[in-house]
This record gives C-alpha cells, structure tokens and sequence, in this order.
C-alpha cells in the first residue's frame, strides 16, 4: 500500500521550533520531489517547501525562507521540515506530497499524507 505519513506536529509557543517528518511506505521516496504544503482555516492551500530528488536543490516560500529547512534522510525513506522561529501565520494543516518535481510544484502530485496539524500560540 502506497502511503505517506506525516508527524511531529503540534502547539509551540512563538519563536519555537518543530520538525516535521514525512515517511513513505509501499514506495521509495529516492525518486520522488517531495513538497510540503499547509492549509490554514479559510485559507487555499499553499506550497512551503520543495526538494528535488536529482541534486537535492531545495524551494521555500517567501514566508518561511530562512527560518524552513527542508532535508531529506532516504535510508529511512523519510523527509524532514525544520522549523524555528515559528510565529502565528505559520498555524496550518501541514501536508507532504511526492511526485515530479513539476507536478509537486505545481501542487498536483501524485501522493498526500493526511497532514499534521501545527498551532503556534502563546
């Protein structure tokens, strides 16, 4: 069964950090762009971070660029979103995807988790 997993979510106070992991089964993720996206309540859903499955070159959003570190661990076919200095506007249901690197992009990749939630509040 071809599943993504996504963990490591939950309350942080502002300036506080999470990782979140996002771990394949049925597949291996060595071949696939893997994106991580968020939905936060009444809002679209928009891309976060991108990492390619060639040359590991990476893709953040405006919002998260310097605080967001995208990585990935294929021996344990998992990728990572580190997260510091995390701030109110980055509460969101946050989502890995897999695919191209195109379609991952282009927010239509083949695979989703089912997303973790992450609230930044004091």
């Amino acid at each position: 069964q071809v599943q993504l997993v996504e963990s490591g979510g939950g309350l942080v106070q502002p300036g506080g950090s999470l990782r979140l992991s996002c771990t394949a089964s049925g597949f291996t993720l060595d071949y696939y762009a893997i994106g991580w996206f968020r939905q936060a309540p009444g809002k679209e859903r928009e891309g976060v971070s991108c990492i390619s499955s060639s040359d590991g070159s990476t893709y953040y959003a405006d919002s998260v660029k310097g605080r967001f570190t995208i990585s990935r661990d294929n021996a344990k076919n998992t990728v990572y979103l580190q997260m510091n200095n995390l701030k109110p506007e980055d509460t969101a249901v946050y989502y890995c995807a897999a695919g191209s690197y195109r379609a991952v992009v282009a927010g239509l990749a083949g695979h989703w988790g089912q997303g973790t939630q992450v609230t930044v509040s004091s």
